[in-house]
């Protein structure tokens, strides 16, 4: 094997499949990139248990060429060392020769390295994903669904399934949930589903979901996602990434989400946000981060408060532009609102109440594509 290559492209793939590399793996052969070049151009890929990473750099695009490929053939060199290196190479430009018992000549500018390399047979195949079920979206709309879910997961491992953002397809359209069992994120968008009409929900690891999210740029392309037995892939253009998928049914949401109310109100995002956090200045030295809400129906407002006994108290009223319903006194987590007004996006939004000890949601007004839900916390 032997090609030169452009540096910077070169860079951007290694970044790119570093994601899926695990220093920790104890399959020796998986703590490499595996490069492999083509007449068509240089195929890197990384891979661990979880998620594994597939980015092609084209020989030739638009009339440029990137890479000039003297001898096709293939070699894993160890990422921790291939990575650091080829940031810090000297020249635009990068020249790769494979030679006898695997070792790998390095050459940037007046700079050379010699790396030894691990045989690219050992190297696991990628998964085969027959791509019957399969479905197409814009790339910044998968982006902005992730985003406005995934912070939702579990952090504990005690219940796996809960560490996954569940998707499905349900009269074309993609529903992504979150949970961890004491909030809910929920984002749903029309969709062309191509050959794929209904498939039973899967659930994809909440750390996929956020190394894609890195991974992808922010653009009008679309994005094939294609779902097999345990594997998931997310495919475009010049990348593969794919993810195993947790074992598990996931539980039916839609009976946690309420759908009578006894008070609600409209309020400006931002104020609500930023009152939010100035309670939490006080509110996360306590053990859950707990603030108070208080409705003052009379005065078209609400109050934002803490008490900690060993530290003091924080109240600030903020404006509704609307407040209808019983009064209400409730305690929820700090830093779970700010969490969800931050993913919703929005100028105005509506939350909407069932009592003091029911589960309440956030949504922006007019818009019932998105909605947060949060369960209370009960103070004495």
């Amino acid at each position: 094997m032997h090609f030169t290559i452009q540096r910077n492209k070169l860079v951007e793939a290694v970044n790119d499949v570093m994601k899926a590399v695990s220093s920790k793996t104890t399959i020796p052969i998986l703590t490499g990139i595996k490069i492999t070049a083509l007449e068509d151009g240089v195929t890197l890929t990384g891979s661990n248990s979880d998620i594994s990473i597939e980015s092609f750099i084209p020989a030739e695009e638009e009339d440029y060429q990137h890479v000039d490929i003297r001898k096709t053939g293939s070699i894993v060199l160890q990422a921790k060392f291939f990575s650091e290196i080829v940031k810090k190479l000297p020249s635009e430009t990068v020249d790769i020769e494979i030679q006898e018992n695997l070792s790998a000549r390095i050459v940037s500018g007046s700079s050379e390295f010699n790396l030894i390399g691990m045989d690219p047979d050992e190297y696991p195949q990628l998964p085969q994903i027959s791509e019957h079920h399969a479905f197409q979206m814009p790339i910044d709309l998968l982006k902005q669904m992730i985003r406005q879910t995934v912070f939702a997961v579990s952090t504990s491992e005690s219940r796996p399934i809960l560490t996954g953002v569940n998707f499905r397809i349900e009269n074309d359209e993609l529903i992504c949930v979150a949970t961890d069992s004491h909030r809910l994120a929920m984002r749903k968008a029309p969709i062309e589903s191509g050959l794929i009409k209904n498939f039973s929900s899967v659930v994809i690891p909440g750390k996929s979901l956020n190394e894609l999210n890195k991974i992808l740029e922010e653009k009008n392309d679309t994005i094939d996602i294609v779902i097999t037995g345990n594997q998931i892939l997310f495919k475009t253009k010049y990348l593969l990434f794919f993810s195993r998928l947790l074992e598990g049914n996931y539980p039916d949401t839609t009976k946690l989400i309420p759908m009578d109310f006894k008070t609600e109100i409209i309020i400006s995002a931002k104020e609500f946000l930023q009152a939010i956090d100035r309670a939490s200045l006080l509110a996360r030295e306590g053990k859950n981060n707990v603030v108070k809400l208080t409705t003052y129906e009379e005065d078209n407002q609400i109050k934002i408060s803490t008490i900690l006994p060993e530290v003091g108290k924080v109240e600030e009223f903020v404006p509704c532009e609307s407040l209808s319903g019983e009064e209400l006194k409730i305690s929820f987590s700090a830093k779970f609102m700010m969490d969800a007004l931050k993913a919703l996006d929005a100028t105005d939004v509506k939350i909407s109440f069932t009592g003091a000890m029911r589960p309440f949601l956030i949504r922006p007004l007019d818009q019932d594509s998105i909605l947060q839900l949060i369960l209370p916390v009960r103070t004495y």
